[in-house]
């Protein structure tokens, strides 16, 4: 047996690279691909929506400082010294006993109920609180389903003579409510007193309604304080609050601006919990902290490594210690606890399969980005409440990841690399910005209140918007490779989410393509593009194949005419498609050739616009498809001259609503008139 020696080193006799020497020859290869630039970076570098220039090289000397070491501050590396796994975290927003028991019986180690409190002890009922963690959503009501909670608790333990061993968290998040509706969040009592008296959501013809949500916020405040004492004195493993950033990152925000509010939402809870009577440790073993996990894995995992290296930083300046967590003896009460839940905006109601590759690359960001708990929301989210597939699906993420990936096994995985390190630090100098421009307002509840916040968030919509909308920002099976003839799975509707005229909007990626496919199978016959697809196939096959992909993105159906070059044969098959609008498709020689004369012929078989695929001014051509193009804004001009969408009494779900027109925008039922860059 020949015994290899103990250090092979394959490139010894090789000089180090430089990177100066990668510069030369990258530039290069871009130069002789037609790239004009004075570095490679120039040409290859990104800019995420917070603003962070992800370079095309990283090495040794972009490394930011020591990270230091797994469960010690700044905790960059993880919470814990060691890693084994995480938290499996199924939500329920439906009052379901045996659709928990199931995920309980099938992996979930923790639940997340979004439920009336009235609901509670019938869903809790054959479920062993000893055993797992129960984390609340009630919005409103926290402090009657906490209530209900510990009242079911407290029974148990009366019954069974020991101690009430409840973990989890009660879910009060008066600011993040204050985000979802815009309004303040209302003690228990009041939201029982106004369910009771049918006066849950009226108007406000009197104008109170300011002097009124100020003074619910601060009885909110109270009253997440009053739980949190209790928490502290009677359930250590149990915690009184979230700091739930997702209505942020739903509304648009970056990641940087996700983590910056987070920061100024949990210091704001130390403020109230510290001045309710409980002690600095005792308040940050009151908080948990959920964000989303996206498909862009390296950003989901610089995400939240530099969540708790903020928090830590938090919990220097404010001067907590290294304080044991009682309910985990190997963590310390200031290390940020994590709960990172897939992301709803990425998830797409159309060819919903998809969002099972979304989901899984959004748990395995979450794992190796260090969260304690994970939650995978089932594939069909947007459809509807979830059944037992989907549920199943979302649970086995986990398990494929820990159990046969052994993604688990590593504490910080991601840890040295040169461009995660990079990364998390440059996101954590801006969130860090962000923070303070908040605290420098006046806080949360202020930013929240002056709007602040919802503009800044609104910029960074509107700039991935435009991406979207340009398909620089990809959507699998919505604005990329849609199937025109999927049947999508019919779920039971979920119950409506809490409504309110200032709350942050919720938004959804592929909302404006979605909804224009929802218009176009909603007409008798579903609407017809012509391709004249000009000379041979394999002249026209690509820009054939990239103008129907677009078309079919707003739910347009693409009809050829074959290799054709005489424009009267062209013209012909044009009138016989029944189609109005044309789209011409070959290369660059042969529309120098034909595209003026079959631009020409399709006008006169009438033809309202004529497309051309492709860059380049050609007589009688309305208008080009290319790539980095405004998609919707060609749909909707499309739509308009096909007249679907004009006289549509009600828009289709997510679109803008009753009497709008998604053609247009989700704006008036009117023809758009509009082209950007596409003329």
């Amino acid at each position: 047996m020949t015994v290899p020696p103990e250090e092979l080193r394959p490139a010894a006799d090789l000089p180090p690279p430089t990177r100066d020497e990668w510069r030369e020859l990258a530039l290069g290869v871009l130069r002789k691909s037609g790239v004009q630039a004075s570095s490679p970076e120039e040409a290859l570098a990104s800019t995420t929506y917070d603003g962070v220039t992800v370079a095309p090289l990283y090495d040794a000397a972009d490394l930011p400082g020591d990270p230091g070491l797994p469960g010690a501050a700044p905790y960059l590396r993880g919470a814990r010294p060691v890693r084994g796994g995480w938290d499996v975290r199924q939500r329920h927003e439906a009052a379901d006993p045996e659709a928990v028991l199931a995920d309980l019986e099938n992996g979930v180690t923790s639940l997340w109920l979004a439920l009336a409190p009235e609901d509670l002890p019938r869903v809790l009922e054959r479920v062993h609180l000893e055993l797992i963690s129960v984390v609340l959503e009630a919005g409103e009501r926290t402090g009657e389903a906490a209530e209900a909670l510990l009242a079911i608790a407290a029974r148990r333990a009366a019954d069974s003579g020991a101690a009430a061993g409840l973990t989890g968290n009660l879910g009060a998040d008066p600011l993040g409510l204050r985000a979802r509706t815009g309004s303040a969040a209302r003690t228990g009592t009041d939201a029982a007193a106004d369910a009771r008296s049918g006066t849950a959501g009226t108007a406000d013809p009197a104008g109170t309604a300011g002097t009124a949500a100020d003074v619910r916020a601060d009885a909110a405040m109270e009253e997440a304080a009053g739980l949190a004492r209790r928490c502290a004195a009677e359930f250590p493993g149990l915690r009184a609050l979230v700091v739930d950033a997702t209505p942020y990152h739903d509304a648009g925000g970056g990641d940087a601006e996700e983590l910056g509010c987070s920061l100024a939402t949990g210091v704001a809870y130390l403020r109230a919990l510290t001045g309710g009577g409980l002690g600095l440790e005792q308040a940050f073993g009151q908080l948990e902290f959920r964000y989303a996990a996206t498909a862009d894995q390296f950003l989901t995992i610089a995400k939240l490594r530099a969540a708790r290296r903020l928090w830590a930083r938090v919990a220097e300046a404010c001067g907590a210690g290294p304080e044991p967590d009682p309910a985990d003896p190997g963590r310390t009460l200031a290390a940020q606890l994590q709960h990172a839940v897939t992301s709803s905006a990425m998830m797409t109601a159309r060819d919903p399969w998809v969002n099972m590759l979304r989901t899984t690359l959004a748990c395995f960001a979450a794992g190796v980005g260090g969260a304690d708990a994970v939650t995978v929301q089932p594939f069909d989210a947007r459809l509807g409440l979830p059944d037992a597939f989907s549920r199943r699906i979302a649970r086995n993420t986990h398990a494929l990841l820990v159990e046969e990936a052994h993604v688990a096994r590593v504490t910080d995985p991601a840890g040295g690399s040169f461009y995660t390190e990079r990364l998390t630090a440059d996101l954590a100098e801006r969130a860090w910005a962000w923070f303070q421009e908040i605290e420098r307002a006046g806080g949360m509840a202020r930013a929240l209140e002056s709007g602040l916040v919802a503009d800044r968030l609104a910029a960074t919509r509107e700039r991935r918007a435009a991406d979207i909308a340009r398909r620089r920002f990809p959507i699998t099976g919505v604005s990329e490779f849609p199937n025109l003839d999927e049947r999508l799975p019919e779920r039971t509707p979920r119950p409506a989410a809490p409504a309110g005229a200032g709350g942050l909007p919720v938004v959804h990626h592929a909302r404006e393509f979605e909804a224009l496919r929802d218009l176009a199978d909603a007409q008798e016959t579903r609407p017809v593009v012509f391709l004249a697809t000009i000379g041979p196939v394999a002249a026209h096959t690509a820009r054939a194949s990239f103008a129907a992909n677009l078309f079919q993105a707003g739910g347009l159906a693409t009809v050829s005419c074959g290799p054709l070059t005489d424009p009267g044969e062209i013209a012909a098959a044009f009138t016989a498609s029944g189609a109005r609008v044309a789209c011409l498709c070959s290369g660059d020689k042969l529309y120098g050739e034909h595209a003026e004369a079959v631009a020409a012929a399709l006008a006169g078989a009438g033809a309202k616009r004529v497309w051309l695929a492709g860059r380049g001014d050609h007589p009688n051509v309305d208008g080009n498809l290319y790539a980095g193009c405004d998609a919707l804004a060609v749909l909707r001009e499309t739509f308009g001259d096909l007249g679907v969408g004009r006289t549509a009494p009600d828009g289709p779900a997510d679109s803008g609503g009753p009497g709008t027109d998604p053609a247009a925008g989700g704006g008036p039922v009117t023809a758009p008139d509009e082209r950007g860059e596409t003329r």
